[in-house]
């Protein structure tokens, strides 16, 4: 017979346990299974007054910002509706049916203020990498790096030339973007100043003045590379265990090549002081090539597997530095005439050697023509060309090309990032949003890793022996 749905008078008494209600196969539970954050009230209790209205629990907020990378949500006020109507994701986030979900708007101060004041979201990012570790799935053996350009919350039409003054509204009107890269570029200046008695950089964080300044998110950095589109933009920076690809650690940072070299050595050198696990080889591509990198992991016993970028081939047919056979022991270059190259031993821009052929060498020299339209040949040397050379000659072993296949799992975290967690662009402006929002993207990439893998025997055995 039909049934039909009692329209009586609710009941005044429920028998229900939220518990009951999440499927035992739901990724909230598997998340939950290994994600510890009982620390958090311990490590935060120092942030907060002793005194007044009770805050919104730090452990529950984290919880929350977790689920919302995990599950894609990019918006705060969007994840506090789910939370508030989904029941598997009040279980994850220890909230009861009766409970009241914090409204969107704590998480800008408790992220602005005690979360970055207590590095809260590192933690929690380092104590999801702990977890990868004991369930056997980093192997230590070999380790991947690279970075993403992700694009900034600007619009790009809103910029000024960066070699032109910018009148910046006064402290109390700017936004927090502004405000924090007026504060960096003071501290620059300031720390600038008390090291070389003044005559600091232009701009914060660069070398040189930079092309274009957003005025929404002047710390964004722009961008005009061949085959892309320009815009304003950050960097996510990503070093990775081989074995199945967990992220070791990660950076947010400006979108320039330097910061890109300078956080590789800080990623490393921050695994190994806090995991203890130093990998054997890097890979990387040509972005990682520059001398001074390949000489720091050398010194490290870290064997680089990256490719070297050589720009000594001349692409009008003369001789190449490669032409030129280089006596280490009389520090001179014999040119394919048998001169000698010699050299004054002042270094240009800290690394590099100019070494020259004597005039009257060249004058009478029947190769000139294939060599040089000068008056004399240069041949350029890096202080560091035995590492270069060293590297180069690993690139056809069978070891460094397993590590350019392995390269690729740093790719698909990319890939994942932005096509499956929606990170192709920032919501949260500034470096310190940049840096936040990576890290909780790897994060959350981790804790599905970890969640697919715990209770398995880690995949891919064989490579661990590698």
């Amino acid at each position: 017979m039909m049934g039909q749905r009692d329209d009586g008078q609710s009941r005044f008494v429920y028998n229900f346990r939220l518990e009951e209600h999440v499927p035992a196969d739901h990724l909230v539970r598997k998340i939950d299974a290994v994600l510890d954050t009982s620390w958090v009230h311990g490590e935060l209790a120092s942030y907060y007054s002793h005194t007044g209205r009770p805050s919104i629990d730090p452990e529950v907020m984290i919880r929350m910002l977790i689920l919302g990378y995990v599950f894609a949500i990019r918006s705060e006020r969007r994840l506090c509706e789910e939370v508030q109507v989904n029941l598997a994701y009040r279980w994850f986030c220890r909230l009861d049916l009766e409970d009241r979900v914090a409204d969107h708007s704590v998480f800008s101060r408790a992220r602005h203020e005690r979360f970055r004041q207590s590095d809260a979201l590192r933690k929690v990012f380092e104590q999801v990498v702990a977890a990868c570790i004991s369930a056997g799935l980093v192997g230590s053996r070999s380790f991947s790096v690279d970075a993403s350009l992700i694009a900034a919350d600007v619009n790009k039409n809103k910029r000024v030339p960066g070699d032109e003054p910018v009148d910046w509204p006064a402290q109390q009107e700017a936004s927090r973007a502004v405000r924090d890269y007026l504060a960096a570029l003071d501290e620059a200046q300031e720390s600038i100043h008390k090291g070389s008695g003044g005559g600091g950089r232009s701009d914060y964080g660069r070398s040189k003045p930079a092309s274009q300044i957003s005025l929404t998110d002047p710390q964004a950095a722009w961008v005009a590379r061949k085959r892309q589109r320009a815009m304003f933009a950050y960097d996510a920076n990503y070093l990775i265990d081989n074995k199945v690809g967990v992220i070791m650690d990660a950076e947010g940072t400006c979108a320039n090549r330097s910061d890109e070299i300078a956080v590789a050595e800080t990623m490393v050198e921050r695994v190994e002081r806090r995991f203890g696990v130093k990998p054997h080889r890097l890979a990387g591509d040509t972005v990682y090539g520059a001398a001074r990198l390949l000489r720091w992991l050398m010194d490290r016993g870290i064997e680089p597997h990256v490719p070297v970028w050589d720009k000594s081939r001349r692409p009008d047919g003369k001789f190449s530095r490669a032409d030129f056979n280089f006596d280490k022991q009389r520090n001179v270059y014999i040119c394919p005439n048998g001169a000698e190259l010699t050299s004054t031993g002042n270094i240009d821009q800290g690394r590099i050697v100019h070494y020259r052929a004597s005039t009257n060498d060249c004058s009478v020299c029947p190769l000139k023509q294939k060599c040089t339209t000068a008056i004399n040949r240069k041949v350029t040397r890096d202080i560091d060309q035995e590492v270069r050379d060293h590297v180069q000659s690993l690139a056809n072993t069978p070891a460094f090309q397993h590590s350019s296949r392995e390269r690729k799992k740093v790719e698909m975290a990319f890939a994942h990032m932005k096509r499956i967690l929606k990170l192709d662009r920032l919501r949260l402006r500034g470096l310190a949003g940049a840096r936040d929002e990576v890290l909780l993207t790897a994060t959350a990439q981790n804790l599905r890793k970890l969640a697919k893998y715990v209770g398995h025997s880690p995949p891919y055995p064989q490579l661990a022996q590698q």
